[in-house]
């Protein structure tokens, strides 16, 4: 990164919008110690402009303070400059985190892991897409063509999310018309969710300079297909070595981390609150939609809410591979607030011994009620005035967060829900789109 031009600081805020207040790239080094000013209200901004009753008003101030580990550029192209950024932590002051960071809300989330286990989460985002524009008509979904029509923008996002260093694993067309996925290299700790602000951003980016929107609501229209965040994530020591295999285990899952998926599990109703944390997010996820309609665990099984997903090859390649895909997540949510309170419910259920229920082969829907309740599946709730009550209910899962951070999140969420009901569902799916 040269000097020239300007850097942006940004935070990802509780609605999974990226905020940002920039400063000429020259002087962020003045700024690596106390960052910049910003509004606590500012956390109570919903995507769409308007701000909830917070407990600070025009008073409370934090620093946003840049990590320079976070750093990277998004390379300029022709006429376009290089645009530079770093990824800050919410301070209260200097040292002090900010209970309503989301950053630190999962450091501290990690920190307790390692100290309890001595593991660390190693994970990574499917970032599925829509494109629109006007002058895009898109082709057959998963098909050659829609690659070629796009492939000018699909080579230069690869170029781009490279340069940031953030690792594109595969890159194609998916099932909705229009729609794209891009999958990227796990990565340790708080980096998988910077990695995943870094993608989404770059994304935007680069669909932005070929006249394109690159929208990642949950459902961009009530008949279109959905756009989920499917997030992979193994247990990983402190020498990287994957502890979530063991052969002799079911599903090939090792003891800690089948009470780990218990815990993620027992705390499912409540976690949907933070992973699909959107009106519209529930015409998304449900029965027969490859998203996840019931609490369920299995390997392989894409209606399962948690897919054992095993490592291909040799032995070694089995251990080093095999991941918890954890499905009811969308681009609506924080990937600091999602793998937080993922890493807190697993732990409940490493702390708890929790049993982890016996993996299904076949679609839940399509399983007896009696079958259903024997095997511990339930249907999962289908608005997110639900997922709130079951936070809410969930006496475990309310202590993750400070009481400011839950107050306020759900003040946004219940606005949200309160919005959604004013306006309809057509307006909504036009204003989820748009925002995101």
């Amino acid at each position: 990164m040269s000097d020239a031009g300007i850097t942006y600081l940004l935070w990802h805020d509780l609605v999974g919008m990226t905020r940002t207040r920039g400063v000429p790239t020259r002087d962020l080094p003045k700024r690596l110690s106390s960052g910049l000013g910003w509004a606590r209200a500012g956390q109570a901004l919903t995507a769409f402009g308007n701000i909830v009753d917070n407990p600070w008003g025009p008073m409370d101030e934090v620093r946003q303070v840049p990590d320079p580990r976070a750093a990277f550029t998004i390379p300029g192209d022709r006429d376009i400059p290089d645009f530079n950024a770093v990824i800050c932590d919410s301070r209260i002051d200097e040292r002090t985190p900010w209970t309503c960071c989301g950053r630190s809300f999962f450091r501290g989330a990690l920190e307790a892991l390692e100290a309890e286990t001595g593991l660390t989460t190693y994970a990574s985002f499917e970032h599925e897409f829509s494109l629109s524009g006007p002058d895009f008509e898109p082709s057959a979904p998963f098909s050659i063509a829609a690659v070629r029509q796009q492939n000018h923008f699909l080579t230069e996002l690869e170029a781009a999310l490279t340069a940031t260093g953030v690792t594109p694993y595969t890159i194609e067309p998916e099932y909705g018309l229009g729609q794209y996925e891009v999958a990227c290299a796990p990565e340790l700790g708080v980096r998988a969710a910077d990695a995943c602000l870094i993608a989404r951003e770059t994304i935007r980016e680069i669909a932005r300079r070929h006249g394109l929107s690159a929208s990642f609501t949950p459902k961009p229209a009530p008949d279109a297909v959905g756009n989920g965040a499917h997030i992979h994530l193994s247990l990983v020591d402190r020498k990287s070595e994957n502890r979530t295999y063991d052969p002799a285990g079911p599903m090939n899952l090792s003891a800690v981390a089948a009470h780990f998926c218990a815990g993620i599990l027992e705390h499912l109703d409540a976690l949907l609150a933070i992973s699909a944390p959107s009106p519209v997010s529930y015409f998304r996820l449900g029965p027969h939609h490859w998203s996840a309609g019931f609490r369920a665990i299995g390997l392989q099984n894409r209606e399962a809410a948690l897919r054992v997903t095993p490592g291909v090859g040799d032995e070694t390649a089995k251990r080093t591979g095999h991941n918890i895909e954890y499905r009811p997540c969308d681009g609506v949510a924080s990937p600091y607030l999602v793998l937080g309170a993922m890493v807190r419910a697993g732990l409940d259920g490493i702390r708890r011994k929790l049993p982890c229920p016996h993996g299904i082969t076949v679609d839940p829907a399509e399983m007896s009620e009696a079958a259903r309740e024997a095997a511990g599946v339930k249907a999962l709730p289908t608005s997110l005035a639900a997922a709130l009550e079951a936070l809410l209910k969930d006496d475990i899962a309310r202590g993750w967060f400070s009481k400011e951070l839950l107050d306020t999140y759900v003040a946004l969420k219940r606005w949200e829900v309160d919005m959604v009901a004013e306006v309809g569902d057509e307006q909504a799916f036009a204003r989820y789109r748009s925002a995101y």
